[in-house]
């Protein structure tokens, strides 16, 4: 997504997105890491979280920013690293993802330092709660990682077990529409 143009009250407004910006769902976008020049493309969205996914701590122009507007921070220290070396911590991407399904926080923006790898695989493990099929999951990553995909996180996503969310977390996503149960739960309420 490039430069928005809006108008405020007879003059031109021009903002600017964060780099990788991109729309997940309804109330729910990516990024890279937002700097100041993106802070008003960023009131555009009345964010109330955001999802970071770097274990450094948050600029204070950036924590500034979200304390004026009321936004909560989720904070998920996951390394950047290259591969070969790259660990993906399951536990923590279940953190985050119990997170994102909660719409409480409602809108939210997950960001990590350039929104390729790591808020990648929250979103792909996010999109196989939505029960997308893998291609699809795989060429949206490819997309915002462009040439620099890593395999190993194409590998965690296509092996990420949801059945552990499914069976205790209740979404409201407009994919998924009905509460997640567990398959004998769910048999046994059809057969009411």
């Amino acid at each position: 997504m490039g430069i928005m143009v809006m108008e405020k009250e007879d003059e031109e407004c021009v903002l600017f997105p964060p780099l990788n910006f991109g729309m997940i769902e309804t109330g729910i976008y990516r990024s890279g890491f937002p700097n100041p020049n993106n802070f008003e493309f960023l009131e555009t969205l009345d964010l109330r979280s955001i999802i970071y996914l770097c274990p450094e701590p948050y600029h204070e122009a950036n924590s500034e920013f979200l304390r004026s507007r009321g936004i909560r921070l989720f904070q998920f220290g996951i390394e950047g690293s290259k591969e070969p070396f790259v660990t993906i911590p399951k536990d923590i991407i279940l953190e985050a993802l119990s997170v994102l399904l909660d719409v409480r926080n409602h809108p939210v923006l997950i960001h990590c330092k350039r929104g390729k790898h790591r808020t990648g695989c929250l979103v792909g493990c996010f999109r196989k709660l939505q029960n997308l099929c893998l291609s699809s999951i795989f060429e949206e990553y490819q997309c915002f990682a462009a040439a620099k995909v890593r395999v190993s996180d194409l590998r965690f996503i296509e092996l990420f077990d949801i059945s552990c969310l499914r069976d205790s977390v209740y979404c409201t996503i407009p994919r998924m529409c009905f509460p997640l149960e567990a398959p004998d739960l769910q048999r046994e309420k059809n057969h009411e």
